[in-house]
Order: structure tokens, then sequence, then C-alpha cells
């Protein structure tokens, strides 16, 4: 039993690093091509982000452990706005640009209430996988054009006068500009293309394997415990696969160097219901075990619409998330956690 928590640890120790090496890698490697630092943050530093859940989904499905791999998104887009917003709002009020109130986050419920319908026939085959990869793409395209508008408007802004909404605009841009090339710095920079190469070929070997691992370990130990695939997957491999992100958002906040943006967050949970679904079931249609209703999963897409919706409540008025808001999130994180141990 001792040697599976070792290799669940060693799991999540791969799976961190091998994202860590592979967001490195490519976004120097990309950099070295001449790419902008915007449209390196929405394709490489995106999936880098992603890749841990990504990879486990996938690996879980060809595994035939399909719970392990929806309840690894739906845990983990709880995780991200209940834990992981909640625990950095708590530590230090966090605003948000107005496009998250009008846009982001109408989105990702969208996107959310699709994944639900979809799933009512217990099912989600490789069709419905195409619908939601395509999805991704669209997404990212949009993302890209948004960031060529505005950084186009903000070299604009630089060589002549414009209007005042214009300035506001250019503003913005620049500042999202000047962010993305913050993120850069902070990744690292590496001028040698065969260090960049390797880091990106240790990169995914790390994901790869630490996935496989996890998912051999956390097999052990659910049987152990006699507990169900779609526990595991919703709280076990979900908090692992996000313990980056709510580590960095955590130290961020203790140190008042608050940057968390509420838009990546979100945009993080869009790119795991649109990618992750969509390539596991792609692999492989997805069955849900015991059927949507019966097993109970209904429940669990019901708290990540709820827990979706709270920022767009939190923040309507001055948009910004109070400690009040985040000791509310993290109350609901803490609820669910102890619904899913008293159904187990």
């Amino acid at each position: 039993m001792w040697l599976q928590v070792v290799l669940l640890i060693v799991g999540f120790a791969l799976l961190y690093y091998g994202a860590e090496w592979l967001v490195k890698g490519a976004a120097n490697l990309a950099r070295s091509l001449g790419v902008t630092p915007v449209v390196i943050g929405l394709t490489v530093v995106a999936f880098g982000t992603s890749a841990p859940e990504l990879v486990v989904s996938v690996v879980s499905s060809l595994a035939g452990k399909s719970m392990i791999a929806v309840g690894n998104v739906v845990g983990s887009n709880i995780c991200n706005i209940a834990l992981v917003l909640g625990a950095a709002a708590f530590l230090m009020p966090i605003t948000a640009d107005k496009s998250v109130i009008r846009r982001d986050i109408p989105l990702m419920l969208g996107i959310s209430i699709y994944l639900l319908i979809l799933s009512m026939d217990s099912r989600i085959t490789r069709i419905e996988g195409v619908t939601l990869f395509a999805g991704v793409i669209l997404y990212t395209v949009f993302n890209y054009y948004i960031s060529a508008r505005e950084t186009r408007l903000a070299r604009e802004a630089s060589v002549r006068e414009t209007s005042a909404r214009k300035d506001t605009e250019a503003a913005h841009a620049r500042e999202l500009v000047a962010e993305a090339e913050e993120e850069l710095e902070e990744i690292g920079i590496i001028e040698s293309r065969p260090k960049q190469i390797l880091l990106i070929i240790l990169g995914i070997a790390g994901v790869v394997i630490g996935a496989q691992v996890l998912i051999d370990a956390a097999v052990v130990i659910m049987k152990t415990f006699g507990v169900s695939e779609k526990f595991i997957g919703l709280t076990i491999v979900a908090l692992g696969t996000s313990l980056p992100e709510l580590a960095t958002s955590v130290v961020a906040a203790l140190r008042k160097e608050m940057d968390i943006s509420i838009g990546n967050l979100i945009g993080s949970n869009v790119f795991n219901i649109l990618s992750v679904i969509g390539a596991a079931a792609i692999v492989r249609p997805i069955p849900i075990p015991g059927g949507f209703f019966e097993s109970g999963l209904v429940y669990d897409y019901l708290v990540m619409l709820l827990v979706s919706l709270l920022p767009w409540l939190l923040m309507r008025g001055d948009y910004t998330i109070r400690r009040s808001g985040g000791f509310l999130l993290l109350c609901c994180y803490a609820g669910y956690m102890g619904y899913l141990v008293y159904t187990v």
C-alpha cells in the first residue's frame, strides 16, 4: 500500500515537472522561431498548463477507466475555481477585467452545459469528441484574433494620438503584451536549440510516464479501499493535476504579488472540457458506467456549473472577488469534498 502512495507522489511529480519542461522548451523554441509572446501564451503555455489533465484523461480512456477521465476534468474544473481561486481571493482580493464577466464566464457555462447534454445518454461518442475538440480550435483562433487586435491597437497608439476610447483599449493591449512578455521571462530564456528540443522531449516523456504511473497507483488504491473510479478521478487525480496552479496562486498571494488572472483559470476550464474530454473521446468513446443519472455523476456536473457561476455573481458590482467571496468558494469546495466522502 505504501508503495502505491509513493508511486502516486512520483506520478504527480513527473506530471508537474514534465509540464514545466514542456512549456519551457516549447515556449523558447517558439520564441526563437519568431512567434510573438501573446501567441505563445495562447497556445504553448495554455496547452502546457492543461497537459497533466489531458494526458491523464487520454491514458485513463485507453485503459478503459472512463470515470477517471471524466472525473479528472470535472474535479479539476471545480478545484480550479472553488479551491485555487477561492484560496487566492481569501488571501488577497482579486479584480478581473470586464471581459471575464461579459464573455469568458458565460462561454465557460455554455460549454459546461453542452458537456452535460452530451453526457445525458451515459456515453460520449467519437463524433461528440470531435465537436468538443473542434471547439478548442475555434476558441484558440478566437482568442488569437482578440489578442492580435489588441496588439495592433497598442502599436497604433505608440505612433499617434487616438480617441479616449481607443486610448483605453490600447492601454489594455499594452498591458496584455507586457504580461505575456513577463510570463516568458518567468519561464526562463534558453538560447540553445538542442536544449529547447531536449526539454520538449523530456517534458512529453514526463507527462506520459507520470500519467501512467499515477493511473496505475490510483487503480490499486481504489481496489484496496473499495472506492469508485469516479471518486478517485474527482478527488485524488483532480487535486493532483491542479496542485501546480494552487501552489503558484497561494505563494503569489502570500507575497502580495497577486497577478493571478481569473481569465486564465476560466480558460483552463474551457480547455479541459473541450480538448481533454474531446481528445479522450476521440481516442476511445467514453462510457459512463452505471449511467449518468444512476451513478450520481449528474450531481458533480451540477456542482461544476454552480461553482462556475459563483465568480460571475461575486464580481457583478466592481469586478472584484473579495476575501468573503474567496471564503465562500473554499466552503463550497470543503462541502463538496464532504459530500464525496459521505457518498463513497
